[in-house]
């Protein structure tokens, strides 16, 4: 499977509020269970990417707040193909019921491959 985008994610200070807010932009409303901390838009939108808002404690300089999110069948092939084009890899997590790893594209830009969950 190719990669394909799953989310756009904005670091924000208040999720659901920010989400609030490009939902009524984009006239899509809020998912479920949106907070403070973590909210989306469009997760079950036949139209994809959804848009994901998740709380930082802070803007860290240099850090776009804004990276794309892609998902692939196989994490480690992607990953590799992904190096190999001249990306680095950043670091790997696995939290709120997701693993993904992120990585930094040749000039720096943060994105992240994630396993595909559907």
């Amino acid at each position: 499977m190719a990669l394909a985008i799953a989310h756009i994610t904005f670091d924000c200070a208040n999720a659901a509020e920010l989400a609030g807010f490009w939902a009524q932009l984009l006239d899509r409303p809020v998912d479920p269970d949106a907070n403070e901390q973590f909210a989306t838009v469009g997760m079950s939108a036949p139209q994809r990417p959804a848009l994901m808002f998740v709380q930082v404690p802070d803007k860290t300089p240099g850090k776009n707040v804004v990276h794309l999110d892609l998902t692939a069948d196989d994490l480690a092939a992607q990953i590799d193909r992904a190096v190999a084009l001249g990306a680095k890899h950043i670091a790997d997590f696995d939290e709120y019921g997701a693993v993904w790893a992120t990585l930094s594209d040749p000039e720096g830009n943060l994105f992240d491959i994630a396993v595909d969950s559907e």
